[in-house]
């Protein structure tokens, strides 16, 4: 691999922007993304995920553009752009599909294409590979080859960044995996593992996600038990880590771009098949119920008032903890629930775009909420601004203060009000 080589990375979202700029810190990289103003707020070192800072993006190499022309001719595309499901919970590889006609397009004979995005096996070899021939004209394993590197990047992880993770290659033949090993392996240290090939290392990572789901799950599942008993999990779970090889999962609404979306693909790829994938189908079901489980649980701690129906208070819309990203969040399945069940509910998130939230799922969040009295708060996501929050302040007399996350474990709480936790 040499510096000048020239990469397009296809895609800047949370996975491509960090790659990009780690992969412009050794060869001519230029990432490439349809969104005009995404594009444009890059150009000004503004990175809205969070995921690289003003200074290092502005220090970058990294060229970046909405114009297909800009990476005619590269020698090797890295296609990281967004696999969903759809209502049905299948498979919704158009982005990978629009994605290869792209590179199809630009790419040149010698050229290599690599997905990062999280597929089933045989999408790399059976849509990808097919879908850049038909709108190059070259043919695949002769005039471009193809490789696959599973991103595993966790947004809003500063310490397993791309630069200091094991990476996961495969190649269509051993000459191409392991120049692709080489260009990896140039951002961390040769950190790099060699698949078997790449349905090998396609598999290998919707596993890794579909593993965590389930082990969620049975967490999720134990949780409502415990509940049952009047005990409670984070209690329970404070014990139980005690023991050296016990995993230190918590119980919670399961969103995200990844560990509510991937086991769909392991599942849509053993149902093809014949194979009916009973353990991954029960982990999300249980998973995805857990919306409609926390409405209900905190509908029931709830005392109305005479007049009126009770006003809640919904600490953050991410899915997960001191992340802008509200990708798949399932803390609008609760808020929704809960209106359902005659509540009047508010939702405040100092770490989402409001305009984001309004136009993903037609929220209007609401401000800093001090001085409001609501007669429940509720702690569905835990970002770091919530632990230290006056929940005097914010909640009614006789008001619960239901903790979802286990944030506000083990400190005061104000007189008159009822703590709850799963």
């Amino acid at each position: 691999m040499e510096s000048t080589t020239h990469i397009a990375v296809i895609g800047l979202g949370y996975v491509g922007l960090p790659l990009a700029v780690g992969l412009a810190g050794h060869f001519r990289v230029t990432g490439f993304d349809l969104d005009r103003a995404r594009v444009g707020e890059l150009a000004k070192g503004r990175d809205r995920t969070g995921e690289i800072d003003a200074a290092r993006l502005q220090a970058s190499a990294l060229a970046v553009s909405a114009d297909p022309a800009a990476i005619a001719g590269a020698d090797i595309f890295v296609v990281t752009v967004p696999t969903p499901i759809d209502d049905a919970n299948r498979p919704d590889l158009r982005a990978v599909v629009a994605a290869s006609g792209t590179v199809g397009s630009a790419i040149k004979k010698g050229g290599i294409v690599v997905l990062e995005s999280t597929v089933y096996p045989g999408v790399t070899e059976d849509i990808v590979g097919p879908a850049v021939a038909a709108a190059s004209g070259l043919v695949c394993g002769r005039d471009f080859h193809l490789g696959y590197s599973p991103e595993r990047i966790n947004p809003g992880d500063r310490e397993h960044t791309v630069e200091r993770i094991t990476k996961v290659v495969a190649g269509q033949t051993p000459e191409i995996a392991a120049k692709l090993g080489a260009m990896y392996g140039a951002i961390n240290g040769g950190n790099v593992f060699l698949a078997r090939d790449i349905r090998t290392a396609e598999a290998a990572k919707v596993i890794e996600n579909a593993q965590r789901d389930i082990n969620i799950a049975f967490i999720n599942e134990v949780t409502m038990i415990f509940n049952k008993m009047g005990l409670s999990a984070h209690d329970v779970l404070a014990a139980a880590r005690t023991k050296w090889n016990f995993l230190p999962f918590a119980p919670g609404l399961v969103g995200g771009h990844c560990i509510s979306v991937d086991p769909y693909y392991l599942a849509e790829a053993a149902v093809r098949l014949k194979h009916h994938p009973e353990i991954i189908l029960a982990g999300r079901r249980i998973n995805d119920s857990m919306a409609g489980y926390c409405a209900a649980e905190i509908g029931r701690e709830i005392v109305r008032p005479p007049t009126g129906s009770a006003r809640i208070l919904v600490l953050g819309i991410a899915f997960k903890e001191n992340v802008p990203d509200l990708r798949n969040t399932k803390v609008v399945d609760m808020a929704n629930e809960l209106r359902t069940r005659g509540f009047a509910v508010d939702i405040h998130d100092p770490v989402v775009d409001p305009q984001e939230a309004l136009h993903e799922y037609g929220v209007t969040l609401v401000g800093r909420p001090d001085g409001a009295r609501y007669d429940a708060v509720v702690a569905a996501v835990a970002h770091r601004e919530f632990a230290e929050l006056d929940l005097a302040a914010l909640s009614a007399e006789g008001a619960v203060l239901f903790d979802i996350k286990g944030l506000w474990r083990g400190k005061p709480m104000p007189p008159g009000r009822r703590y709850r936790t799963l």
